[in-house]
């Protein structure tokens, strides 16, 4: 019988066990120039003139807007490194008992969304299977870049200042609002708030092409990284770990969407640690700050420092309260502790 201990909950696999299977990996193809690692976004590889750059992510945690999430989260990986998001392939897996009209509805959340990124939906399939219980989509990107544009992960340098678009936690506020209203609603969330977090999907949007486009035109840009599963300190911990490198941020300056925060306290989640589509972190050396801040700004994005990277010695901390303490990690996302962990109350 297998041991519980070892069986994994729903989420992410662990890092610690990612890891482990993607060092088994032996790259032989000469342009293959990034492959799998912890906390690099996308796949790049070499065709001459340009490079394709590849990334695949599914949704699975969401049931509303399905189309839209799987285009705009697969879009924002090909984007953190550096690259145009030019072609999409998506995989649609529905339910037994799924009806032609919600087929149909996906399909358009996929086109549209598409069509709003001036990218081309070129393939994928489509199935219906017991295998799920409601419809999931393994989205596929692809864009290309010229080879010198290419950003890493791993390219955080000592002494960077870390800087974060717009705010936490847009995507997994947008989530529990549309999947959770009634939830919300008797844990004394107000009808006005998860209203408006609804509306995070579109304001201020899970995208961060945008963000990182004028990033990369403004100022010299060291690492871009989407914050997603695990919330913003995962994404953290994911740059420290690329970069092989320390960092140290202070929880006073990232900043909370008002929502976010009310929805979070109501529920008693963490919206350090709850999925943060839609938020860019980047780092760049000091001096570019102000530049940067005036390029999002003329188009209407707000940006916050949060911290700085640091030696590895230093450490991956989070300063509270004027106390420096080690920055706290998430196996598993608040969203899924939510949906999984927690009992059910009725409505």
């Amino acid at each position: 019988m297998e041991n519980s201990a070892d069986q994994l909950k729903v989420g992410k696999i662990p890092a610690r066990i990612l890891e482990h299977l993607l060092g088994q990996i032996d790259i032989n193809d000469d342009r293959v120039l990034l492959g799998p690692m912890i906390g690099e976004d996308a796949a790049v590889i070499d065709l001459g003139d340009t490079v394709l750059v590849a990334k695949t992510d599914p949704v699975t945690f969401v049931s509303d807007q399905v189309g839209w999430y799987a285009v705009h989260i697969n879009a924002n990986d090909i984007a953190c490194v550096g690259a145009t998001p030019r072609w999409f392939l998506a995989t649609l897996l529905v339910p037994e008992g799924s009806t032609e009209a919600g087929v149909s509805e996906i399909f358009r959340q996929l086109t549209e969304a598409c069509e709003f990124m001036n990218i081309q939906l070129v393939g994928g399939h489509s199935e219906v299977t017991a295998a799920v219980t409601q419809p999931v989509v393994v989205g596929a990107m692809l864009g290309e870049a010229q080879k010198e544009s290419i950003i890493r992960t791993s390219g955080a340098m000592d002494g960077d200042s870390i800087v974060l678009t717009k705010g936490i936690a847009v995507e997994g506020s947008a989530v529990l609002a549309r999947d959770a209203e009634a939830r919300l609603l008797q844990a004394g969330v107000g009808p006005a708030t998860v209203a408006r977090a609804k509306e995070f999907l579109l304001d201020p949007g899970i995208s961060i092409v945008k963000d990182a486009q004028i990033a990369r035109a403004a100022v010299e840009v060291h690492c871009l990284h989407d914050p997603t599963e695990g919330g913003v300190v995962t994404g953290l911990w994911e740059i420290a770990k690329a970069a092989n490198l320390g960092l140290s941020v202070e929880e006073g300056s990232i900043p909370v969407l008002l929502e976010t925060a009310e929805i979070c306290e109501a529920l008693g989640l963490d919206p350090l640690g709850l999925l943060a589509s839609g938020a860019l972190l980047i780092t760049l050396p000091p001096e570019d700050v102000p530049p940067l801040f005036k390029a999002l700004e003329s188009e209407g994005i707000e940006a916050f420092e949060i911290g700085r990277m640091m030696e590895a010695e230093e450490g991956v901390t989070i300063i509270r309260a004027h106390e420096l303490e080690a920055l706290p990690t998430f196996e598993r996302d608040e969203l899924a502790r939510f949906f999984y962990d927690q009992p059910k109350r009725n409505g």
